[in-house]
């Protein structure tokens, strides 16, 4: 090893980026100083000291990892030895086809694994300027960067920092549901990972009922905006519930409210008009979240409005919904394929703050950088993934799109969450099953057939990069 191999490379935030790229670069026998500010400083929405607290939903989305881009990051993170990956497999809970997790005893198997490891050493304390002696630094802040180090950040790129609001939804308290009105069912009765196909708690809905609701919310008391928040643009993946019902009267039905898989045992001949669909949040099950219920009601409104759903007049929030600013870098034009600054390489960024959205994208690009950085400290060629992976896909759209050139005007780069129209097309189309075709209709079997060719293309082509990383840390 050399002397340079020897110097920590140190990564500020202990949220699921940062743990994942010291958890990495350990692994590949490097050593790591992990910066998290918390508790001695506070953030707006982390209610907890420990590291990968997850601070909105508790589902890390659906594991199928055939047909759907986030199943399939899964899988190549689950390959690829991950920390944030094998602690939610140990951690989870009944979702249908999604993978949820105790988010306590998630957050709690990620710290425990990062403190016993030799190599990394953890310091409590905000780094609001990385000192210009750490050569290696990996800003891992997420959304909620302490003002300090945005204004640095500021400072070294030259660029105002884009924003948006993300929000969390409420979580209701299991015996507090009327389950005399409600059901257990997944849509579709689809059963999931740690599943029986009766894992959402479902509130139906009367169209009298949906549009009094929708009224309620429109007309709900708000949050007020301050004057530099006001131009502040919504994540389209997690509008406010009230921002949907703004948009129009049918857009919560065919969204978090959509009916559809969904039979009352009560009443299987008359179909819901709108369902309100709960997730268990806790591997005791005692808690319960409200699914795509994310909002910036104030909380009196949020009590009163929540409470007039069927099944929820009793409902004990364990947790109201909330609202705060997030931050995100124009990463298209101001990182490098390998996630460093341009203007100054020794920092890498990773997770929520590049532009990527969701739990499992801000661990796999914490993944990707704590990968880089080890080959840069061991004089190694630095190779990004190939973007026909999940993983590649991911950081193409982080590092080589929506570059706004010529227009002066605001930047056009906006947070992502994994999908297959990342992903370049294949190059011949993909055989389908004639009987899928029978059972699901012609197009669907098609979509489903390239949704499975890209997959097993990624995980193939995930192997072949991979192999000289896993050598390299043996």
């Amino acid at each position: 090893m050399t002397k340079a191999s020897k110097e920590p490379v140190h990564i500020i935030g202990g949220g699921l980026a940062g743990s994942e790229a010291a958890w990495q670069l350990a692994q590949a026998g490097i050593p790591v100083t992990l910066h998290e500010m918390r508790p001695l400083r506070e953030t707006a929405a982390h209610k907890t000291d420990g590291y990968a607290e997850l601070v909105c939903s508790n589902s890390f989305r659906s594991d199928d990892k055939d047909h759907n881009a986030v199943g399939l990051l899964h899988e190549e993170m689950r390959r690829l030895r991950s920390l944030v990956m094998q602690s939610a497999d140990a951690n989870q809970v009944p979702a249908g086809g999604a993978l949820a997790v105790d988010r306590d005893g998630f957050s709690a198997a990620v710290t425990a694994a990062l403190a016993s490891q030799p190599l990394i050493t953890l310091e409590r304390g905000e780094i609001a300027v990385p000192p210009d002696e750490w050569d290696s630094v990996i800003i891992a802040t997420g959304p909620l960067t302490s003002p300090d180090l945005a204004v640095s950040i500021a400072q070294r790129t030259g660029e105002r920092a884009l924003a948006f609001f993300d929000a969390i939804a409420p979580i209701v308290h299991r015996d507090s549901i009327d389950m005399e009105q409600a059901w257990f069912q997944s849509r579709y009765d689809k059963v999931g990972p740690g599943g029986t196909g009766a894992d959402y708690i479902n509130c139906p809905m009367s169209r009298e009922q949906y549009d009094a609701f929708v009224d309620a919310l429109i007309a709900g008391d708000k949050t007020d905006f301050k004057d530099w928040e006001a131009s502040t643009p919504y994540f389209d993946g997690c509008l406010p519930i009230e921002v949907m019902a703004e948009r129009g009267r049918e857009t919560l039905r065919h969204g978090p409210m959509k009916p559809f898989g969904l039979t009352n045992p009560r009443a299987p001949d008359v179909k819901p008009y709108a369902v309100v669909q709960l997730r268990q949040d806790n591997k005791l099950g005692t808690l319960f979240n409200m699914v795509g219920f994310q909002t910036k009601l104030k909380y009196a409104a949020q009590a009163d409005i929540f409470r007039a759903i069927p099944g929820l007049q009793n409902a004990e929030f364990a947790r109201l919904g909330g609202l705060h600013r997030n931050t995100f870098l124009n990463s298209p034009k101001l990182l490098d394929p390998v996630l460093r600054l341009k203007a100054n390489p020794k920092w890498r960024f990773a997770g929520q703050i590049t532009g990527c959205e969701g739990y499992v994208e801000s661990a796999a690009i914490g993944l990707l950088a704590a990968r880089f950085a080890a080959a840069e400290r061991r004089g190694e060629t630095v190779t990004p993934p190939p973007p026909t992976t999940a993983h590649g896909a991911l950081l193409a759209h982080i590092t080589g799109g929506h570059i706004d050139a010529i227009d002066p005007g605001p930047p056009s780069f906006q947070p992502m969450n994994i999908n297959f129209g990342l992903f370049p097309p294949l190059a011949e189309p993909a055989s389908y099953d004639k009987e899928d075709a029978r059972k699901y209709g012609r197009g669907s079997a098609k979509n489903l057939a390239k949704k499975t060719a890209m997959s097993q293309r990624a995980l193939a082509d995930l192997a072949a990069w991979s192999v000289p990383q896993a050598d390299a840390a043996e």
